[in-house]
């Protein structure tokens, strides 16, 4: 059964779609039966073209990559998630909608916080090494969710586990 991880972020346009793409990428790598997702609180309706192109020099397929409502995943028929992730500040600390977990348990949520790179100084030549320094630090975070026996590990294990990743 896979196992579904949904990635949130206010606008669903760059750190959470760097995770998306991160955490596909990489669970298809390693033959893992492991699903990105990504959403948003406030989507922009686009996502921004450093981290498409972060992706895409990557290696990674940005097509099918659109911005999308956190709401889509809290339907009955939206895929069973195990874990949800926020990874900016605003959309942890907002109240997030009941998300459908798997055997009628709630996701893990944790918290992975990262400085927007649509901030950055420096024109597009700094926004795009901050969105490759981003694309890249939550890549290293996905390979260690990877790397836990995410269909082994009990609900404690796994949110002590994933706090970690968060610390490291």
């Amino acid at each position: 059964m896979s196992i579904h991880v949904l990635v949130l972020c206010t606008h669903n346009s760059a750190r959470s779609v760097l995770a998306e793409g991160m955490l596909g990428h990489w669970a298809h790598r390693l033959g893992r039966d492991v699903v990105a997702h990504s959403a948003g609180s406030a989507p922009s309706g686009r996502i921004n073209p450093h981290a498409l192109e972060a992706l895409a020099m990557a290696g990674i397929d940005t097509a099918a990559f659109h911005s999308k409502r956190w709401d889509e995943f809290a339907t009955a028929d939206a895929p069973p998630l195990a874990i949800v992730i926020t990874v900016c500040d605003s959309a942890a600390a907002e109240v997030c909608p009941v998300f459908h977990g798997r055997a009628g348990e709630a996701p893990i949520k944790v918290h992975w916080g990262y400085p927007d790179p649509s901030n950055a100084e420096g024109g597009d030549e700094g926004k795009r090494r901050a969105f490759e320094l981003t694309r890249q630090a939550i890549g290293y975070r996905m390979l260690q969710l990877l790397a836990l026996p995410l269909e082994t590990m009990d609900r404690g294990a796994l949110r002590v586990a994933l706090e970690d990743i968060a610390r490291s």
